[in-house]
């Protein structure tokens, strides 16, 4: 691909977007009881926008270390490799501290995942997306094995003693909001991905037609097994949830699909309108997503709670207000962007890890 493909960023914008929008429902604790049809539409993105957002990151990985894995470069392959762990480590270190005012942090998850990327580089795309299913199947056996609820008080979303090793290797691994397995399978999901010819269309079209079906039927096997009793079903009834909490392959494999027919329509959208006036706040709002992360919940929530608006309150309120914020993150996205080539947590971590 010799030019950039602003559909990524676009798709970008679109799921951290919808983080906002289903981190506000949660912190809110806004319910979906009694509100009007179109508002309990968006309960559709949770768990989805995140995996987008990480599936992306993967296709980021590829695109990176294209060239030298293309041209069998061992020595620049390390260089980006090295690269990747310093950033990993950035990552992981900025998450542990955001996490101390944001429980649901993803970051430290994030810099985890780069750790395996950075392993995963060179692997064949069937390898890659092996692995992938490997991290789903690991999370079940974890699943039937161990107790996932353990530490969690589900009231309040707070997950006692996170700070003890042992708890904290718990979440990291099987039971926190953005565990390794199966999340990780998402990044080598999207290595894969990331080698693809997006900018064809017949390619665009057929990843776009296979996301979709596979989504469909995810959810329409959920749909239907909600219909049944689950009489002689065991313990295999509980696979039959496309919920992110616990990630249980149908969630994997609904969100998957999801995230590229999302990602195939922005790149076609981006490969339409390119250059559009009004494309551009959504191509920047994608640039400067980890900025935009961090500040949905340090200037966010943090003014809905000087206002004593951050808690109980109602689903539209909840939409209503991540929208607001939204809005503005997008007009801020594209000033900044006008001035200044990364936003101010890219730039620190570029300056922090080259």
């Amino acid at each position: 691909m010799d030019k950039r493909v602003v559909g990524f960023d676009l798709a970008r914008a679109l799921a951290v977007i919808g983080m906002v929008i289903v981190n506000f429902k949660i912190v809110m604790h806004a319910k979906a009881e009694g509100a009007p049809a179109w508002l309990r539409v968006f309960d559709v993105i949770d768990g989805r926008a995140s995996a987008i957002f990480v599936i992306l990151a993967g296709v980021g990985l590829s695109l990176l270390s294209a060239k030298a894995r293309l041209a069998n470069d061992a020595a620049q392959i390390r260089a980006d490799r090295l690269m990747l762990v310093k950033r990993a480590a950035f990552l992981f270190v900025v998450g542990l501290l955001y996490v101390q005012v944001w429980p649901a942090d993803i970051l430290h998850f994030y810099g985890a995942y780069l750790i395996i990327g950075a392993a995963a580089l060179t692997w064949r795309s069937r390898t890659l997306v092996a692995a992938a299913a490997l991290m789903v199947l690991g999370f079940v056996v974890l699943v039937s094995q161990y107790n996932y609820e353990q530490g969690w008080n589900w009231h309040t979303l707070s997950y006692a003693h996170f700070w003890t090793p042992s708890k904290f290797f718990y979440n990291l691994f099987f039971n926190g909001f953005h565990p390794i397995f199966p999340w990780a399978g998402f990044l080598l999901l999207g290595i894969a991905l990331g080698r693809l010819d997006w900018q064809a269309p017949g390619t665009r079209a057929r990843i776009f037609a296979a996301g979709l079906l596979v989504a469909v039927a995810a959810e329409s096997l959920v749909w239907w097994g909600a219909r049944q009793t689950h009489t002689g079903w065991g313990i295999w009834g509980f696979l039959l949830s496309s919920q992110s909490m616990p990630p249980l392959p149908l969630y994997f494999v609904a969100a998957s699909g999801t995230a590229c027919a999302v990602i195939a329509a922005c790149i076609a959208v981006g490969e339409r309108c390119r250059g559009a006036r009004w494309l551009a706040p959504l191509i920047h709002t994608g640039q400067i997503a980890l900025t935009l992360y961090v500040a949905h919940v340090v200037i966010g929530m943090g003014m809905l709670e000087a206002f004593g608006k951050l808690e109980n309150q109602s689903l539209g309120f909840a939409i209503g207000s991540a929208l607001l914020f939204c809005f503005g993150a997008v007009v801020f996205s594209h000033l900044w962007r006008q001035r200044f080539k990364l936003g101010p947590l890219e730039w620190l971590m570029r300056r922090s890890t080259g």
